[in-house]
Parts: structure tokens; C-alpha cells; sequence
């Protein structure tokens, strides 16, 4: 079994990424004729310091080459690659590939997506425990991957399987929570979203055209029951009390605010999802820069 036993691994992989991190859909784009804006794109977000972008929906190696190569330090991750959309032999054989010519470049975020969104869905922890056996087998360090992890049971195999795990839609404290149960040395890097907009009720209902999607997959509700919320609060695209705890927005100092408790609560790296109006794939990067700059 991939356990991971080598205690200054996780510090190294902390180190790498840093505090901060940029989550993205847009930049896995699979548009030829993007090519040149995301690595552009990239390129840039490495110069404003942040250590890792995560590459959102369901994402593989493939995306992450491009990125990687316009690069020199930026860690590029997926966030996450669904484990019944790629073959475990084949996505170990892509890291090696890639790890021969950019060591350390690439981590993989593993999940077990959602049952809405896919049919083969089945028992998914048994699920990830045999994905990571068949990494395993294939020569897949586990100390180069990440789980998407939300309960108990899936935080603990990110403990012991791999380097730590990127959760996904969760407050402050499911962090706390996380870090109890991952004890010191894994990564826990959880995302959260960001709307850079002063006004609470344009604020809240950008919020909402992203969250009420996520407020159909049990997975995301059940768990936030876990927190403090009731079914109430996933009505009509997320209360305002929901979406104050998931989402940063408002002034400079607010979103620090709402950054910083998680860091307070245990992570070692926040990826940040600028939420905009627009195309979900867009590349938000006047953003991106008034974030760098709010946090330093």
C-alpha cells in the first residue's frame, strides 16, 4: 500500500505551494485557440506570487502540461480528476512522462465526483481505495497526490494515502475539523470563493448563481449539515448566513477576513475562485492581480 511515511514530505509539498492559490476552470481549457492566453495567464499568476493553481471540473495531466511548461516554480494541480473518467495505469504513466521532464511540477487531486454527474458512480470510498492501489501498482508516488476529501473516512485515507486533501465548497470549520482528523504533517488545502464586490446584496446574489448548482449533490449538503446549517439554508440558492460562510466578499479587509480564518483553522493553503458574472471558463485576471495585492 502507497502510505505515506516520509514525515518531511508533506513540509516540502507545503513549502512548494505556498499560502495562496488560484482555482480555476478556465484554465483547462481544451481550445487550441486559447492556448496562448492561458499559458499567458499563468505565466502571470506565478509572477504575483501565488505557489498553485488547481485546475477545476474534471481535469487531467494533459491540462496541467501546458501550464507547467510556460512555468518555472508554479505548482499546477487538478481539482479534481474524477477517478471513473481516467484510468489509474494511464495517469501514472502521464506523471512519469511529465515527472521526467518537470520534476515536482504536478500534484494530482483525486475525487469521486457526484452521483448526478456520473453514472458508473458506486461505493465511492471502496471506489478510491482500489484507484489508489492501481496508482499503487503503476508507480504513483502517494506522496504526489491529493483527495477531495470531505468525511471522516475519505480525510482519513488523504492521511494515510496520500499527502493531504483539497476540500471543496466547505467553511472554516470543516477545515478545523479536517486538520483534527489529517494531524500535522499532510497538506490541507481547501478552496473557497471569492466575490470582489463591496455591495451585500449584488454580492450575495452572484454567490447564489454559483452556489445553488453545488446545492443539488448531497455530498456538498449533507456534509454542510455537518456544520451547523439546516436544509432551510439551501433554499432559494443559499441563505444569506450559507453564503457568507463559503464565499469571501466585500472590502479588502473583509475578505482577508474570511481568507485568514482558514488558515486559523488549520490549512496550509487556500486556492481562491474568483466567482464574476460571466462564462464559467473565463479568466478573471484584473482579479487575480487585486488579490495578489489584498494579500499580501
Amino acid at each position: 500500500m502507497g502510505e505515506v511515511t516520509n514525515a518531511d514530505g508533506g513540509n516540502s509539498l507545503k513549502e512548494t505551494v505556498g499560502r495562496y492559490g488560484i482555482w480555476s476552470m478556465g484554465l483547462r481549457s481544451e481550445d487550441p485557440a486559447r492556448h496562448g492566453e492561458l499559458t499567458e495567464a499563468a505565466a502571470e499568476l506565478e509572477e504575483l506570487g501565488f505557489g498553485a493553481v488547481w485546475l477545476g471540473g474534471s481535469s487531467g495531466i494533459q491540462h496541467a502540461v501546458p501550464l507547467i511548461e510556460a512555468t518555472s516554480r508554479l505548482v499546477v494541480a487538478t481539482g479534481i480528476q474524477s477517478i471513473w473518467q481516467y484510468e489509474a495505469a494511464e495517469t501514472a504513466a502521464r506523471f512519469q512522462e511529465l515527472e521526467r521532464t518537470r520534476p515536482g511540477r504536478f500534484l494530482l487531486g483525486l475525487g469521486v465526483s457526484h452521483p448526478k454527474l456520473t453514472d458508473q458512480y458506486r461505493r465511492p470510498y471502496k471506489a478510491m481505495v482500489e484507484y489508489l492501489d492501481a496508482l499503487d501498482t503503476a508507480g504513483m508516488p502517494a506522496g504526489r497526490r491529493v483527495l477531495a476529501a470531505l468525511g471522516p473516512k475519505m480525510l482519513e485515507l488523504s492521511r494515510d494515502r496520500a499527502a493531504g486533501s483539497h476540500p471543496y465548497l466547505m467553511p472554516p470549520e470543516h477545515t478545523a475539523t479536517a486538520r483534527e482528523i489529517l494531524g500535522a504533517t499532510p497538506l490541507l488545502a481547501p478552496e473557497t470563493k471569492v466575490v470582489l464586490d463591496t455591495d451585500p446584496d449584488r454580492a450575495r446574489t452572484t454567490a447564489r448563481g454559483v452556489l445553488d448548482f453545488y446545492l443539488g449533490l448531497p455530498n456538498y449538503t449533507k456534509s454542510l449539515l455537518q456544520f451547523g446549517f439546516s436544509e432551510d439554508d439551501f433554499d432559494n440558492g443559499g441563505s444569506d448566513r450559507l453564503v457568507d460562510a463559503l464565499f469571501a466578499w466585500g472590502d479588502d479587509d473583509r475578505i482577508r477576513e474570511h481568507v485568514g480564518a482558514f488558515h486559523r483553522a488549520g490549512a496550509d493553503h487556500v486556492a481562491l475562485q474568483v466567482v464574476e458574472d460571466g462564462p464559467p471558463d473565463s479568466l478573471p485576471r484584473a482579479a487575480w492581480r487585486r488579490l495578489a495585492e489584498l494579500l499580501r
